[in-house]
């Protein structure tokens, strides 16, 4: 029988990192999709993965180096300890070379003894035949095991972000995807890729991929809509207009009224995050007045003149 340590290719001393290090590395090299042309390729990563099932597990792993069990998990001396004689047990035979219930009186004294109870305790299974269970003859096979999740980070431009643009990511086995965002994506979201992890005897793990949704320059969100503090003269808030202002789907132009007030927000419909109620948020437009660097002309012009309001006359100032 083959040992599982030669099998993985580690020693007697390796850690179970390095147990699960070199079952890795042995999957991916030897996993049939990958070896469609290697008619051995399949018995070795059956093999592997008997190996690493056995090694993986801390009583098991204790039991074969103490030379209990096999690399299938059987006893490997079940009539170990059973005592001597011609069937193994002591006594003597009866009629026809077999034994009667009369010569197993050295158990116990008993006048009689229940065959099924003594191989029972002498295997350590149960009463179930090949097919009920675990059996009589040692544990069960493992069942086969998924392989391993993979954990991936995704950076996404906020522009993207709010636009659901498809995002290109490349999976540890260099092969690269176009994922589809989520409506109502943010930071620390979370989508699962099926069959996109690790290889493994029961089919491969799933690729969990963690969304960051990168800074904005300009833009901030507020829930799903998104805000932005807008730029304008002194001249555009008093005589109004139209002005250019970027959204994350383009620039659109806004139209100023005469008369507006530094604070004053405005909103464009539809300009925010999808929701995933359906629909999208609006964009929010706080305009900001900003005086020229050079206020000498706008002195001038205001000379003689002066503002009587008391614009703080709401916060009780």
């Amino acid at each position: 029988m083959a040992d599982p340590y030669d099998i993985l290719g580690i020693g007697r001393s390796a850690s179970e990192q390095e147990v699960k290090s070199a079952y890795r590395k042995l999957a991916k090299e030897l996993h049939p999709d990958r070896n469609k042309d290697n008619p051995n390729a399949a018995e070795r990563f059956s093999d592997i993965t008997k190996a690493y099932d056995l090694l993986s597990d801390k009583e098991q792993r204790a039991r074969y180096d103490r030379g209990e069990i096999d690399l299938e998990g059987n006893p490997t001396n079940p009539f170990a300890g059973a005592g001597a004689g011609a069937g193994g047990f002591g006594g003597r035979p009866g009629a026809g070379g077999g034994y009667s219930s009369q010569d197993f009186r050295g158990f116990g004294g008993a006048e009689e003894v229940d065959l099924g109870d003594l191989f029972e305790g002498l295997f350590g299974g149960s009463r179930a035949g090949p097919t009920g269970g675990r059996g009589s003859f040692g544990r069960s096979a493992p069942p086969p095991r998924k392989g391993a999740d993979m954990a991936y980070r995704l950076r996404v431009p906020f522009v993207d972000a709010a636009r659901l643009a498809p995002q290109r990511i490349t999976l540890q086995d260099g092969k690269t995807i176009d994922l589809k965002l989520p409506a109502g994506v943010e930071s620390g979201t979370q989508m699962r890729l099926r069959g996109k992890g690790e290889p493994g005897p029961a089919g491969a793990g799933d690729a969990l991929v963690t969304i960051e949704i990168e800074r904005h320059p300009h833009f901030e969100r507020d829930g799903d809509n998104v805000r932005l503090d807008l730029p304008i003269t002194l001249s555009e808030a008093v005589r109004g207009g139209k002005v250019r202002v970027p959204t994350v789907d383009g620039a659109v132009m806004l139209t100023i009224k005469p008369g507006t007030s530094g604070g004053t927000t405005m909103r464009l419909s539809g300009k925010g995050f999808s929701r995933k109620s359906g629909g999208r948020g609006d964009q929010l437009v706080t305009v900001q007045i900003v005086l020229p660097d050079d206020v000498g002309p706008l002195a001038e012009a205001l000379e003689g003149w002066s503002d009587e309001s008391d614009p703080r006359t709401d916060i009780g100032a």
